[in-house]
């Protein structure tokens, strides 16, 4: 399993950014080709400090391949391009393996 994470620093209008984001953005990368799960977080806790992101969104996929694609696909490309309606902070993207660890507890 691969996954796609994307951070966004506070916004300059973070009820517009909930909006747009829920109404406009969720609905398309719910188009992206190969995306397995999708999930999403407002306004995370810090531990210790606060959070520097407003929101994080992860996107599951059965390969770093399928991520790619779907990046470079049309839904992909819309997708990247509606940030900037939306994202006044802009955003940082990682993606890699996670691990499964089982837990003996």
């Amino acid at each position: 399993m691969h996954t796609l994470f994307v951070f966004y620093p506070p916004p300059v209008s973070p009820d517009e950014f909930k909006r747009y984001y829920l109404e406009v953005h969720l609905p398309q990368t719910a188009g992206l080709p190969g995306l397995l799960t999708s999930c999403y977080m407002f306004e995370p806790a810090g531990v210790g400090e606060a959070s520097p992101y407003f929101c994080i969104w992860q996107g599951s996929f059965v390969s770093a391949e399928s991520i790619e694609a779907a990046l470079q696909s049309e839904i992909g490309q819309r997708v990247a391009a509606d940030t900037a309606n939306f994202a006044t902070g802009g955003v940082t993207i990682l993606y890699g393996g996670l691990t499964d660890v089982l837990s003996t507890r």
